[in-house]
């Protein structure tokens, strides 16, 4: 049997390409929270935030799941951004035993500053490609968008682990 060279499939160079971007990601997105003028969160004080932003009056135990972390790491986490003004707790009125998370206006106005910071970081780079190259890319990244929706959705089995991976690569 002849030898044959390793060739990943279209779906492997795909993940390493998306991994490789991820990461140049996480260092432009790096540079504009730095840059901003509200302050410095944590990365995981922002992936909590994001989380309460989609899961608005999310629970201490929902929230522990969605970031992979423990109860007392979540509980000692929301007391500090309670203290920040960036969250809100409130009694729930289905359960006397769990709080609803809520982001602040001012939690609301720190995601906003990021998502504006990490837009320049983007438009920066955006700007330095070929426009046939930059309509692929947003042909490929609203397929991507799609697809993943689909999978980290609730009705189709999404759930907390999947919400935990989007969220974990998110901030």
């Amino acid at each position: 049997m002849p030898h044959r060279s390793f060739r990943p499939s279209s779906s492997e160079q795909a993940s390493a390409y998306a991994v490789a971007a991820s990461e140049l990601l996480e260092v432009l997105w790096g540079r504009g929270q730095e840059s901003a003028a509200s302050g410095t969160v944590s990365p995981s004080q922002l992936r909590a935030l994001l989380v309460i932003e989609k899961q608005e009056g999310t629970n201490l135990r929902a929230l522990g799941e969605a970031l992979g972390s423990r109860a007392p790491s979540v509980s000692r986490l929301c007391d500090r951004m309670e203290a920040m003004g960036l969250v809100l707790r409130a009694p729930s009125p289905t359960s006397r035993r769990e709080v609803e998370l809520r982001l602040s206006q001012l939690g609301r106005a720190l995601l906003e500053e990021y998502r504006a910071l990490r837009v320049a970081e983007l438009n920066a780079v955006l700007e330095r490609m070929a426009p046939a190259d930059l309509s692929a890319l947003v042909d490929g990244l609203a397929a991507f968008h799609t697809a993943a929706s689909e999978r980290l959705s609730p009705r189709r089995g999404g759930g907390a682990s999947s919400l935990r991976a989007d969220v974990a690569d998110s901030a």
